[in-house]
């Protein structure tokens, strides 16, 4: 069953000033580096966002990251989160039941979420300063897919550009803690060494 996929980051003594300069520093990670939305939600995830900019897609409208946090942070609150929408590129397989998969390149929505420390009654210690929204584990897994040569292939490229994602910010932005995790709670580092080692 697929599974909500999270990357939580903790920095050491976060002031709330400097989550604009981290949340750059995370954006700059990403394989396509620009932000297509920005949302601010105040209180917690039922109240309706206060601000909300929808630049463009993933081909048109987008801006730097620079751009979008300065507009979206401009005003800084303890109890908001703030959402920045982007994307990149996996690999997913579409199957009729019948016939292997057909694998197809497809845009992908990436979230990433800061949180002012009274957010969501302090939600952060749980869900990290930064939380980066990966989408679901099916790309990284394809549980219950059965997996020709290109199916390996495809899935090993999936895995491949979530490692470097991880790497590139445990690298660049000064996360002191770091956590890739699914919404079941399961062990994804373990379920992902798992599956590979079946391909192999």
């Amino acid at each position: 069953m697929a599974d909500p996929l999270y990357f939580s980051l903790w920095f050491p003594s976060l002031r709330l000033e400097q989550l604009p300069s981290h949340l750059i520093s995370v954006l700059r990670q990403l394989p396509t580096p620009q932000v297509h939305a920005a949302t601010v939600y105040p209180l917690d995830w039922q109240q309706a966002p206060i601000f909300q900019r929808v630049y463009g897609n993933e081909s048109t409208g987008t801006v730097a990251p620079e751009e979008a946090v300065v507009e979206t942070l401009e005003t800084l609150h303890e109890d908001y989160a703030y959402e920045f929408e982007t994307h990149w590129r996996l690999w997913l397989p579409e199957s009729d039941g019948l016939l292997d998969a057909v694998w197809h390149e497809q845009a992908c929505p990436l979230r990433i979420v800061a949180f002012g420390p009274e957010f969501d009654e302090g939600c952060y210690q749980q869900q990290g300063h930064i939380r980066i929204d990966l989408g679901l584990d099916t790309p990284f897994l394809c549980d219950g897919i059965p997996l020709d040569a290109e199916g390996q292939q495809r899935l090993h490229q999936n895995v491949l550009l979530l490692v470097a994602l991880t790497k590139a910010v445990e690298k660049n932005c000064g996360a002191e803690t770091r956590l890739l995790w699914t919404e079941s709670e399961d062990n994804m580092a373990s379920k992902l060494i798992a599956r590979l080692q079946k391909l192999n």
